[in-house]
């Protein structure tokens, strides 16, 4: 089985560390919410659904903003008092790096389901 998500955050990253303007990844919906909150960060520009019939894509443009980024797995489960634990483990510093989170109110960083005081389970990680 193939891991869209981990495709396209791998794919993002490598296009980024070569300097390339744009990318395509294949879509699907969480591979939509997370270059959604990618864009809300700045870490990515615009972003656009391409279907040409058999293939469709993202169609990315980059900025030049991403360091590292990847999948979580497992998707750990996090409780609403445990975030400090978990952005220790994979973002290098504080204030640097978002973790995108799956919650009962749909995908979200890490700081938003802070503010909002909700658990939720790890998807992936950008810095």
């Amino acid at each position: 089985m193939n891991d869209t998500l981990a495709d396209a955050l791998n794919t993002i990253k490598t296009c980024d560390r070569v300097k390339k303007s744009e990318c395509r990844v294949k879509p699907s919906k969480i591979v939509r919410e997370t270059l959604k909150l990618l864009q809300a960060h700045n870490y990515i520009g615009e972003f656009e659904f391409e279907d040409t019939g058999r293939n469709s894509n993202f169609h990315v443009k980059l900025i030049g903003k991403v360091n590292a980024g990847g999948v979580i797995k497992p998707r750990f489960a996090v409780k609403k008092d445990e975030w400090s634990f978990w952005e220790q483990r994979y973002i290098p510093g504080e204030g640097f790096g978002t973790l995108i989170v799956s919650t009962p109110q749909g995908l979200m960083t890490n700081k938003s389901a802070k503010e909002k005081n909700i658990g939720g389970r790890l998807l992936a990680y950008v810095y």
